[in-house]
């Protein structure tokens, strides 16, 4: 297969998605890689070349690479995930939004383009939960205590754009980080960018059934094949305060060559989905929103596979934890829905 990952300055050295490229060419795949945020892109001849199988996203929100995927996919081009998804989880007020309407544990979300605005929020929904509409990695998150702390906030919150407040769920200082990879759920715990003064080793956790319940929801809701939730334990049951295309997946077992063979597994019922006669938009979503893809593939060599071109940087970055301990709790497996392959 021929792939090829959009991947921005901000991950340039890290081992997701590095290793993961790694891992593809050792099995004889082709992957050429794009720095949407770092190079001159001839946008038409991009995407109007179509020699790739599935196009793969690894950048910050607002990025220019969810741009590009959009590109590709309006094309007709496969992409991992789908681009409608990543949109629709990047924005978080338009997240809680969607997540709401559907039925998911999110917190009651305001959103507001100016921070003054926000004072219009009646004194009773604090603390607040501050930040940005397309923030990451916990960027500017704030606790906001009352109205006059939030006032004082001001001038530092007006560089963020678009804002989203919600009510603060009072919980441990833990935050429990699932991620969805081949149909499986690994549950992780670390401490909260709420609560600094927590010292939580971040560990694998057993997954509760209800948790993962919400967790496989969310896939559904917003069309996610590689994913991560943010859940908070609060005190009338699990809460859903982020979700992640495309995460880290830091903890999981094997978490490379996992990925990696969910991506081609993906990118393979793409195929299948223009094989089929699906055109367009049709062709470009191949998530869970359209043909609900949870695959369990297994790596495949191409004997006599064309030269492999990866754009990686010269120095070495940190491979991630391979196999899991004989200790570390078992994965949650998200059952095949109709018409799945095995």
């Amino acid at each position: 297969m021929r792939l090829c990952f959009l991947v921005e300055e901000n991950y340039r050295h890290d081992g997701m998605p590095n290793e993961v490229i790694r891992q593809l060419t050792a099995w004889g795949h082709q992957v050429d890689v794009l720095r949407p945020g770092g190079s001159l892109l001839h946008m038409t001849e991009a995407v109007r070349a179509g020699t790739h199988d599935a196009w793969v996203l690894k950048t910050v929100s607002g990025g220019p690479g969810l741009t590009l995927l959009e590109a590709a996919a309006s094309a007709g081009m496969t992409t991992v995930n789908d681009a409608r998804s990543i949109r629709g989880v990047r924005d978080k007020a338009l997240a809680a939004a969607i997540g709401r309407a559907r039925g998911l544990p999110l917190p009651r979300t305001y959103a507001a383009a100016r921070p003054e605005l926000l004072a219009e929020l009646p004194a009773s929904e604090y603390p607040l939960v501050v930040k940005p509409a397309d923030g990451s990695s916990g960027r500017a998150v704030h606790l906001v205590a009352s109205p006059d702390r939030l006032a004082a906030m001001v001038p530092e919150l007006a560089r963020e754009g678009l804002l989203i407040a919600q009510p603060y769920v009072p919980n441990s200082g833990i935050d429990i980080k699932v991620y969805c990879v081949g149909g499986e759920l690994y549950a992780t715990e670390r401490r909260s960018p709420l609560h600094p003064e927590h010292a939580v080793r971040e560990r694998r956790v057993p997954l509760s059934a209800e948790v993962a319940a919400i967790v496989d929801q969310v896939g559904a809701v917003y069309g996610l094949d590689l994913y991560g939730v943010d859940v908070l334990l609060g005190p009338d049951g699990p809460v859903v305060v982020d979700v992640n295309d495309f995460p880290s997946f830091r903890q999981v077992p094997d978490a490379v060559a996992r990925v990696a063979r969910a991506v081609l597994g993906l990118a393979r019922a793409g195929q299948e989905a223009a094989a089929g006669g699906l055109t367009g938009e049709q062709h470009g979503a191949v998530g869970g929103a359209s043909l609900a893809v949870r695959a369990h593939p297994d790596p495949v060599s191409v004997p006599g596979a064309d030269p492999v071109e990866v754009v990686l940087p010269a120095q070495a970055v940190d491979s991630v934890q391979g196999a899991a301990s004989a200790q570390d709790p078992a994965p949650v497996h998200i059952p095949a829905v109709a018409g799945e392959g095995a």
